[in-house]
């Protein structure tokens, strides 16, 4: 039913696997070592038709210049300010929401499951107009309130999604016994419940700011000025009016991916403890 180790398989299929799977890994990762190259090599290189090759010289300054040349600390404030409100109020909702649905029966259950599951089928392209009307019509264009409840409504879908199907798969006699001993029913999600879904709330938080964090496209599409753009599109600041300065775009870069970089290895072990529990039994 379920594939076999590769180790199983035989000593060509394990030598084929030993041998694929740097290769894939070093593909996957060209492009970061392409982006991290650029953002050492000097201008002139970049004049010079030098793309691809070894940089001439290694321009630390570059990262120094990203700091001159552009509000970067500000964009990365923004970004904060975008971020974290996003997964505290969207992981909030879908614990509640995954609470409801996961722990009650009722006629319209999986109606209204499939109604937060079905927003995630949307094409995001879509919904570019009508949101950006809504936000002018509502005052909401071009602040962080406005940017910060979209990707609110918009993520809770896939966080609801994670958090019934963790939530069904907690022991059910624990609710029971609870509600045996007369326990009120907030007093059950807050005291059995949630202390259970620690490790999936910690993988969801890396998994939605990492999401929200790397946004590119409603960034662009509901902010305009520095004061509100987050980093992810104010890096296009760092070009200039005439030249692409592509080498300070990838320092850019660089200093934009730090911060998931980081949550996710200071949350690695409750990462991967949310990922895999439930697995086996």
């Amino acid at each position: 039913m379920f594939p076999r180790p590769v180790q199983q398989i035989g000593p060509a299929a394990s030598a084929l696997y030993q041998i694929a799977l740097p290769v894939a890994l070093v593909l996957w990762l060209l492009p970061l070592l392409g982006v991290a190259l650029t953002s050492l090599r000097p201008s002139a290189d970049l004049a010079a038709g030098n793309y691809f090759g070894w940089p001439s010289a290694i321009a630390w300054d570059n990262y120094a210049q990203v700091f001159r040349n552009s509000p970067i600390g500000q964009y990365i404030l923004n970004s904060f300010k975008v971020t974290i409100p996003t997964v505290i109020g969207a992981v909030a909702l879908s614990c509640l929401t995954g609470f409801a649905l996961g722990i009650y029966r009722f006629r319209s259950n999986l109606v209204i499951f499939f109604l937060f599951v079905a927003g995630n089928f949307v094409p995001f392209q879509i919904l570019m107009v009508p949101v950006r009307d809504l936000t002018v019509r509502t005052g909401l264009y071009n602040t962080s309130l406005g940017l910060i409840l979209f990707h609110v409504a918009f993520q809770t879908g896939f966080c609801t999604l994670f958090m019934r199907n963790f939530i069904r798969a907690l022991p059910r006699e624990l609710i029971e016994a609870a509600r045996v001993e007369g326990v009120a029913e907030w007093r059950i999600f807050w005291f059995v419940v949630l202390p259970l879904m620690r490790p999936a709330v910690a993988a969801l938080g890396v998994l939605v700011f990492t999401f929200i964090w790397n946004d590119y496209f409603w960034a662009t599409v509901l902010t305009t000025s520095a004061t509100t753009q987050p980093v992810t599109a104010g890096l296009y600041s760092l070009n200039g009016q005439w030249i692409a300065q592509w080498h300070l775009v990838s320092a850019g870069s660089i200093i934009a991916a730090m911060p998931p970089v980081l949550m996710f290895f200071a949350m690695q072990r409750h990462f991967i403890a949310g990922l895999t529990l439930g697995a086996v039994k």
